[in-house]
């Protein structure tokens, strides 16, 4: 179900937590289609920053050595950036790309890119503090 009223669809930046290797090969390729959970929704699963840290934890604790957060310029993914509902009370955004096709994640989206690191229990670097 798409959310978009009570979303604040003019954010300007979103986020996308990374494995390195999806990192590596998007800077190499130019673009990336996500992981395994991105192909089967036919979407990038994207965060705002407020919601970075809780699924970092209830997500990825797993591969914690190995995670990048990637910051992206919301406006140059367009129409194909959607807010939708997750549960009753998160409205996440969502980037199936243009005409609502699946679509890779352009490099050119991407800000910056910063390593992840744990520390006391938290996952820090430079855009989460």
């Amino acid at each position: 179900m798409t959310e978009r009223e009570g979303a604040d669809v003019s954010e300007e930046l979103v986020y996308r937590i990374s494995t390195m290797e999806e990192w590596e090969l998007m800077q190499k390729t130019g673009s990336t289609f996500g992981g395994d959970l991105d192909r089967t929704t036919g979407f990038i699963h994207l965060s705002k920053l407020d919601q970075v840290q809780p699924t970092l934890l209830n997500f990825f604790l797993n591969v914690k050595d190995d995670l990048y957060l990637l910051q992206i310029d919301a406006k140059k993914l367009g129409n194909g950036l959607v807010y939708e509902a997750v549960g009753d009370t998160n409205v996440f955004p969502h980037f199936y790309g243009p005409s609502w096709s699946f679509s890779p994640l352009p490099l050119d989206t991407v800000i910056k890119g910063e390593k992840l690191v744990v520390s006391d229990g938290k996952f820090v670097c430079s855009m989460l503090s």
